[in-house]
């Protein structure tokens, strides 16, 4: 048994389930849209907790909200559970299948068999759709695959309450109701002051446009403080958080971009556009970044692509940021 779930590969995983969902509903809205509407964009380098056993940064918010803020925002009724018990998790999926609705799943990694064996790492933070069961297999919409999936029983129930940090306890989420109507234009208006006070008004140093500063004070003195080798790990993680698990290009820049060209037209307001092509920009330098770091953790760099220089790049994204996000709160101030 299984729905007539329409399959479509995504730039990112709980915006792709999202969206997915939602399509299937019968609301057509785009990637972007969704991220930007669930405030997806967010910095934070903090040192004192660890991820994959380095210091975490992070380029989007935490799991979950996106399509927490998204939903409640458009008026879109969602339900979000978790188990402590895994057969009553597994049971509970199978009757919301056997009702015609499909569901998001947070999952570990490690544990899907049709994840290329390099990418089966243990990040408990991976979003997909499941859409039906036949023979004990269930059928997925991954958004990280370019065609539908199955899943054995077994496995998917591994992966649904894999161990570790950031345990996904059977975190299944789904949608209920429908409004009349999607007021797109109030969504996009709260949703756009939201991340400025995120990215402006954090109350820790390590979080927005201050937490990049922080960051880049932090990795000139990398080398020093922790040795060349392991200075080459912590740059790579960062790079590997921007690129990879922060999927989307230059830490989600390109695709929070696409969202304000949206937004200008829904809320007939062309100065979006101008703050689009200049976060574009930022874009670009964060992947030029990305790029140098890249080639100095294979020992290919030039002196002019040293760790302060680096560094220099990140505060130059960061004053650029700190501009364009001061702009838009100026902007979404002057809108009822």
């Amino acid at each position: 048994m299984s729905m007539d779930f329409a399959h479509k590969q995504f730039a990112h995983c709980e915006t792709g389930v999202t969206a997915g969902l939602m399509t299937y509903r019968g609301v057509h809205l785009t990637e972007a849209f969704i991220f930007g509407t669930g405030s997806g964009l967010f910095f934070i380098h903090f040192p004192y907790l660890k991820f994959m056993d380095l210091p975490l940064t992070a380029f989007r918010t935490f799991e979950g909200r996106i399509f927490k803020k998204a939903t409640n925002r458009l008026g879109i009724g969602a339900k979000v559970q978790t188990f402590r018990n895994p057969d009553r998790g597994m049971e509970e999926l199978d009757r919301l299948l056997d009702n015609g609705i499909p569901v998001g799943l947070q999952a570990g990694i490690f544990w899907l068999p049709y994840f290329w064996p390099a990418f089966r790492m243990h990040i408990n933070l991976h979003n997909l759709v499941v859409y039906g069961k036949e023979n004990g297999d269930y059928f997925i919409s991954d958004p990280a695959m370019s065609v539908p999936v199955t899943c054995p029983a077994k496995d998917l129930k591994m992966a649904r309450f894999a161990k570790g940090i950031l345990a996904p306890h059977g975190k299944m989420y789904y949608l209920t109701s429908l409004p009349d109507d999607l007021d797109r234009a109030a969504a996009s208006t709260k949703a756009i002051r939201d991340v400025c006070h995120i990215m402006l008004r954090a109350p820790l140093p390590y979080i927005g446009v201050r937490g990049i500063r922080y960051l880049a004070g932090q990795m000139e003195a990398w080398p020093a403080k922790l040795g060349d080798r392991k200075a080459l790990l912590y740059l790579a993680q960062v790079i590997r958080m921007q690129e990879e698990i922060g999927t989307g290009g230059a830490g989600f820049r390109f695709m929070y971009a696409a969202f304000l060209q949206e937004a200008a037209a829904i809320l007939h307001e062309d100065r979006l556009l101008e703050i689009s092509s200049r976060l574009t920009e930022v874009g670009d330098q964060w992947r030029v970044f990305a790029a140098q770091g890249a080639r100095h953790c294979k020992g290919r760099s030039q002196d002019a692509e040293s760790f302060p220089a680096m560094a220099g790049i990140l505060r130059d994204c960061s004053r650029q940021e700190e501009a364009i996000f001061r702009d838009l709160s100026v902007l979404m101030a002057k809108r009822h």
